[in-house]
């Protein structure tokens, strides 16, 4: 179900990936960790922390240094998170799960550019509500169209 500041907090993650460096290696994304009354707990972008850090993984990081509860919380990312990743066996769809989210929001499915992704499946899958919100997914592909998606 549509909360009232999905949209807001997903346009927010989408503003954030636009920090990340380009890479002919790794899209751009941004993530946002929301509580329920909308108050953003951690953010994140793609090589936030190190040209392999995702940026769902950077907002766990952070949320996890600060010892935050992300029970009921939810995670907004530009992109689909990601269920199978080359640089760490540790992939952000089992990182949402193991911090105990139960609700993802994203703008676009993650295109198979480098490996054939299925985070929704895997968050759907475990639980998870998946909310895919693509009236937005234009925009992330126009930033990422360093990488001819």
């Amino acid at each position: 179900m549509i909360a009232r500041d999905d949209e807001r907090l997903l346009r927010a993650a989408i503003e954030l990936s636009r920090n990340a460096p380009p890479s002919q290696e790794a899209f751009s994304v941004g993530s946002v960790i929301a509580a329920p009354d909308g108050t953003v707990l951690a953010t994140g972008y793609s090589r936030e922390r190190g040209a392999r850090s995702h940026a769902e993984q950077v907002a766990l990081e952070k949320a996890a240094e600060l010892r935050l509860d992300l029970r009921d919380a939810t995670l907004y990312t530009s992109l689909e998170p990601c269920s199978l990743r080359k640089s760490d066996p540790r992939a952000c769809a089992g990182r949402i799960l193991d911090a105990g989210i139960h609700r993802v929001v994203f703008a676009l499915r993650e295109p198979s550019t480098f490996v054939q992704g299925h985070g929704a499946d895997v968050l759907t899958g475990a639980g998870v509500e998946v909310i895919e919100l693509p009236a937005d997914a234009p925009l992330v592909a126009r930033i990422n169209a360093h990488l001819h998606m």
